[in-house]
């Protein structure tokens, strides 16, 4: 696979995750987060980093689907 599809995939997903990044935390304060009932003992700057590659991962993965399944159909496929 060249680098175009993975263009196609990275850079929606990038820019989904800066979306969805800003929203998130326009609503969240990374110091209420808690994880198995126990808050994060992680500085801010570290929870907004690894809720941004989270964020970026899961929109790649649907850019990806969506590339999947657009592509189209060889002889005898179905």
């Amino acid at each position: 696979m060249g680098a175009r599809p993975w263009m196609v995939i990275a850079w929606p997903a990038f820019l989904v995750a800066a979306v969805l990044e800003m929203v998130v935390f326009a609503m969240v304060d990374p110091s209420d987060l808690h994880w198995f009932g126990q808050p994060l003992q992680w500085s801010r700057q570290a929870i907004y980093t690894v809720a941004f590659f989270v964020f970026w991962a899961v929109a790649a993965v649907s850019s990806a689907l969506t590339l999947l399944l657009t592509r189209p159909f060889k002889d005898g496929e179905r």
